[in-house]
């Protein structure tokens, strides 16, 4: 579904002139404690978050799934989907796909419908925590850590088709999240494990071409609840430091114990050197892929304010933005939209932190000025800041508002279907 242009000026022009007003307070705000706002709206308008193909269709739990109608068919239809996002906040740039999940049957075809919309291929995402159909060996106890020679060498074999199919999309990096561990003590070899794991990611990593990256994604449970392979972010560290210059880890803000110290983990990968990005959402109790900033918004404006920290020290930085979320009981559509809009607020949230006196506050010890700096810019309400950049992007000041306004979900359940299932849920 294509979105003009005239019909997001048309929904603009309706709430203009009260978003006017209100970022003008907002910027002579900022101005008089000394921000730029110029300079804040033009990182706005460049960061971009990618967008998952698996997250446009409704999600489930281990007891249902209840999807809402209108869900996209194929990939041409994911890609569509993206690209209506984008045209409404002009900050989803990119789509991630899911192999096998969503295999393009003409590449030079699929880069160019992705094009047409604006957008780019981020990382490739492999699966080795399902069997496929005529998949000839299981997965069931492992795939690269699988006491059976050809399990591994069916895994290894499937990432580097990953890697083929992210080539000729315009791709850069791979992700490799694995499921594999064990249900009970004694199952697994806790070193051997670690040691076949290692040579089957090295044997992908061999397989990367000279300008791209592999992300090795950690998970404390689920669906093994005695032991994961790469089971958190030391985990991950280790696998990557011993792989070599073009090997990171991957953060999902999901994949923590309740109350870890993202940030903490965030600071220590950017001081290594080894933080390659994110998988964005929220949670209260493990891996629950609820909607980005919606549980605990502080702690994402605190993984961001590291964040900030670290661009800075080195700007030459490339980092991943993804959101992976599963939307149960929303439209997902709306759900992303939500999450892009928590994500960049965060991000916004953090560039007003005065760092430097933050850094005395820490030196001096002084614990209550050091909080206040950082609630300071927390409790600052940036979306007036948001929805300019929006504006002057082309963008819809309110996205939400207009994919409701506009009754997109009504008009995607006319062309497809109230019940069509998305490909790989």
């Amino acid at each position: 579904m294509q979105l003009p242009k005239e019909q997001i000026a048309a929904h603009n022009q309706t709430s203009l002139a009260r978003h006017q007003a209100q970022y003008r307070f907002l910027a002579d705000s900022l101005t008089a404690d000394g921000h730029q706002p110029e300079q804040l709206l033009a990182k706005l308008q460049a960061f971009q978050v990618a967008l998952p193909s698996w997250a446009l269709g409704t999600g489930g739990t281990r007891f249902g799934r209840f999807p809402g109608g209108g869900e996209p068919r194929n990939l041409e239809e994911k890609i569509a989907d993206v690209g209506l996002l984008h045209a409404l906040n002009h900050s989803s740039g990119a789509i991630s796909l899911h192999i096998p999940w969503d295999i393009p049957q003409d590449a030079a075809a699929i880069r160019t419908l992705a094009a047409s919309y604006g957008l780019v291929f981020d990382a490739v995402n492999s699966n080795t925590f399902q069997d496929q159909p005529g998949q000839p060996l299981s997965y069931k106890f492992g795939s690269l850590s699988h006491t059976d020679a050809g399990v591994r060498r069916q895994a290894v074999a499937h990432n580097v088709e990953v890697i083929r199919h992210g080539v000729a999309l315009g791709s850069k990096a791979t992700t490799v999240w694995l499921s594999d561990g064990s249900c009970f003590p004694g199952q697994q070899h806790f070193r051997r494990a670690f040691e076949r794991t290692l040579a089957g990611l090295a044997e992908i990593y061999e397989a990367l071409p000279p300008d791209w990256r592999m992300y090795v994604e950690y998970k404390p449970f689920e669906p093994n609840f005695y032991s994961m392979v790469v089971q958190d972010w030391g985990a991950s560290l280790l696998y990557v430091s011993k792989l070599g210059p073009k090997a990171f880890s991957l953060v999902d803000l999901g994949h923590h114990l309740p109350n870890a110290n993202i940030e903490q983990i965030v600071a220590l990968l950017l001081m290594e050197g080894k933080l390659g990005g994110f998988h964005f959402n929220d949670s209260k109790y493990g891996d629950d892929d609820l909607t980005a900033g919606a549980l605990k918004p502080y702690q994402l404006f605190l993984i961001f304010k590291e964040l900030v920290e670290g661009m800075e020290r080195n700007p030459q930085l490339s980092l991943s933005w993804m959101i992976d979320a599963s939307h149960n009981v929303k439209d997902p559509l709306e759900d992303l939209l939500q999450s892009v809009e928590a994500i960049k607020l965060a991000y916004a949230q953090a560039l007003l932190v005065d760092a430097a006196a933050l850094h005395q506050a820490q030196e001096a010890n002084d614990v209550a000025l050091a909080q206040e700096l950082l609630q300071r810019a927390f409790r600052t309400d940036l979306r007036p800041l948001l929805a300019e950049a929006r504006l002057r992007a082309g963008a819809a000041l309110a996205p939400l508002a207009l994919f409701r306004d506009l009754g997109m979900r009504a008009q995607l359940v006319r062309e497809r279907g109230s019940r069509t299932v998305a490909t790989g849920l």
